[in-house]
């Protein structure tokens, strides 16, 4: 079985420091910490598609090992953050409303190729979200984690990276093919994951789900922690999945649209709450 590269114990835990938290930011971390935790059931459908490639299947094992320590990290500076905070309670009611498919045998994206290419998304995302929450954060323990995660993330793309050339050479996806599949899953981030993940780790046991509401709510607090800088970094890794140039003029236009985005929805989200 892989071994994660940083121990949970080794963090400063004795550096904690409660003054330097920012309150908006508790309720991103319990949730994001449910999310990594259920890595399993994205292992077991990447071991179906991938059912003849036990090289694979070793890597996304390893994968998960590294994911889910990722949520007991998360989870465990929540319920320090708040002692009412029950992880693993969370996590059987995030799983109870929201389930990975498992029992397929094809990927949900066309071909292996297009597999990896989302997986490449996913660690894109993440690693430029963790890289944000660390940078928007002085506590002391929390910014550790951060830092551990977003480069785990960072070399989990690469891993994927290297399976999605390995398989284009089998299936010969074009440039624009991959970007369809890039996008579709970019898209997938208004799916219920984030939103149900974002209500099952913090609300009422008594409020019913809203997607529309705990969107906005996970949306208003994570989109206002981004800098140009994460998001320069994003568009470069998503152009490098597609086979298309990450330091080229459309690579720059397109990361300062997704910077005007980003930055638009976050000062919309603000004004609304206020």
């Amino acid at each position: 079985m892989a071994r994660a590269h940083w121990r949970i114990e080794e963090l400063p835990w004795d550096r904690f420091d409660a003054t330097k938290i920012d309150p908006d930011l508790i309720p991103l971390i319990k949730a994001a910490a449910l999310v990594e935790f259920n890595a399993d059931d994205y292992t077991a459908y990447l071991c179906n598609v991938f059912n003849d490639d036990p090289e694979f299947q070793e890597v996304a094992r390893g994968w998960a090992v590294e994911e889910v320590q990722h949520g007991e990290a998360l989870g465990r500076w929540a319920e320090l953050v708040d002692p009412t905070f029950d992880f693993r309670a969370a996590v059987e009611r995030f799983r109870a409303g929201y389930r990975v498919p498992i029992d397929l045998d094809a990927s949900v994206r066309g071909s292996r190729t297009g597999e990896m290419i989302a997986r490449c998304m996913v660690e894109t995302g993440t690693s430029s979200y963790y890289a944000a929450i660390g940078d928007s954060t002085d506590e002391p323990v929390l910014k550790e984690i951060c830092r551990n995660i977003a480069a785990d993330e960072l070399r989990h793309y690469k891993i994927f990276y290297t399976y999605a050339k390995k398989y284009l050479d089998r299936e010969g996806l074009n440039k624009i093919q991959r970007l369809k599949v890039a996008l579709s899953r970019i898209g997938e981030s208004e799916d219920d994951e984030l939103a149900y993940a974002y209500y099952a780790a913090n609300a009422p046991a008594d409020a019913a789900y809203e997607h529309k509401l705990y969107n906005a709510a996970y949306k208003r607090r994570a989109f206002g922690r981004y800098r140009r800088k994460h998001v320069d970094r994003a568009i470069a890794m998503v152009f490098k999945a597609c086979g298309l140039k990450p330091h080229s003029r459309l690579c720059s236009v397109a990361s300062r649209g997704a910077w005007w985005f980003i930055d638009r929805q976050a000062r919309k989200l603000a004004a609304q709450a206020v």
